[in-house]
């Protein structure tokens, strides 16, 4: 693959090695695409204050996610169906991931295993984000095999009570791989042992979870649980309130309610409301390391990439996703310097103004 300077190089050029329906679900967002608009242009309406005459000679982009180490603040967001940018799907990922040394949410509707996921990437960190499927058991079976892996926390998704409304999707004729998906066969094997018939995934999935659900996870797993989809202060004190380690304001990247806040801007009433009560993480919209370290200015740990992860792997499997991340990490070195800041913890609020 040729080499990319930004990640927006990474887009133009993977439009053409996937398919229009494959692409259609990649970068499409919900209805008139609004929220997927406004997530990226959320970082215009902030400016970075940064201070000189620093000694900046040594920058270091490591940091922690629930004090597991990673490469930069810079996590793979969970994304379902990977095999329809590459085929070797969530396993290509993972090698890229541990190739950049930071860390991947593993999708629930994953194409490989959790345990096929780690056996590709042995010794890198992990996390395993949760849809919760109407027999809860198939979410038990798929949550137990990915701790038995080793994988160190659960992201409860908790913005897909129903499925948004993608035209673009729905234009192209986008259909979701679902036999590619072992949570999806697992959930329809157990449908027709029990008489069920269910013809798209979203319609196995639990539309009447509410917040005893994160109580229960946490209890009864005894590993970190974070709650991604949220962007209220209420909500984030209700995460809060129920033992969550963490949460993740995120719109679902534009794909669930449109005309939703964007993240960005969502970002600091959660952080005022949750305060060192729980780690704090943003997902939608960042492509370039300076959105990176606005984000870590306004409270998050670390941000998740999602869409440019995809792009990379569309366009050469695991040595791609490494590149996109490697390029996000090199912006954030860039830009911490530039900051006047040696290392993430050492950006602050007073780094960030609005517009």
């Amino acid at each position: 693959m040729e080499t990319l300077l930004t990640l927006d190089d990474a887009e133009r050029l993977a439009e053409h090695a996937t398919t229009p329906e494959a692409w259609s679900y990649i970068v499409g967002g919900a209805g008139d695409e609004r929220t997927l608009r406004w997530n990226r242009e959320a970082f215009s309406k902030f400016r970075l204050r940064y201070r000189v005459l620093v000694d900046v000679s040594s920058v270091s982009t490591e940091t922690t996610v629930l004090g597991t180490p990673v490469s930069m603040p810079v996590l793979v967001a969970p994304m379902a169906f990977h095999q329809i940018a590459h085929e070797e799907g969530e396993l290509a990922t993972a090698k890229g991931a541990a190739q950049a040394g930071t860390l991947m949410c593993v999708s629930t509707v994953a194409t490989a295993t959790p345990a096929d996921i780690v056996a590709a990437a042995p010794d890198a960190p992990r996390w395993l984000q949760i849809y919760v499927f109407q027999d809860r058991g198939v979410s038990d079976e798929v949550i137990a095999q990915a701790l038995e892996s080793g994988f160190t926390a659960l992201v409860l998704t908790a913005d897909l009570p129903v499925y948004g409304i993608r035209h673009r999707e729905a234009r192209t004729g986008f259909e979701a791989p679902e036999d590619a998906v072992p949570a999806i066969v697992a959930a329809r094997e157990r449908g027709a042992e029990h008489g069920g018939h269910h013809s798209l995934d979203v319609d196995l999935l639990e539309s009447s979870l509410e917040w005893d659900y994160v109580s229960e996870l946490v209890e009864r797993w005894k590993v970190p649980v974070l709650v991604k989809g949220l962007v209220t202060a209420e909500d984030a004190i209700l995460a809060c309130e129920h033992g969550a380690a963490g949460v993740v304001v995120s719109n679902h990247g534009g794909r669930q309610l449109d005309g939703a806040i964007a993240s960005l801007e969502a970002l600091p009433e959660v952080v005022e409301a949750v305060g060192d009560r729980a780690e704090i993480y943003l997902d939608g919209g960042v492509r370039r390391g300076s959105d990176v370290v606005m984000a870590l200015a306004l409270g998050a740990r670390a941000v998740l990439v999602g869409r440019p992860v995809m792009h990379g792997l569309a366009l050469g499997g695991a040595t791609g996703v490494a590149q996109v991340l490697e390029i996000l990490r090199e912006e954030t070195e860039n830009a911490l310097a530039l900051l006047g800041c040696r290392s993430p913890g050492e950006v602050t609020a007073a780094h960030v103004k609005p517009a």
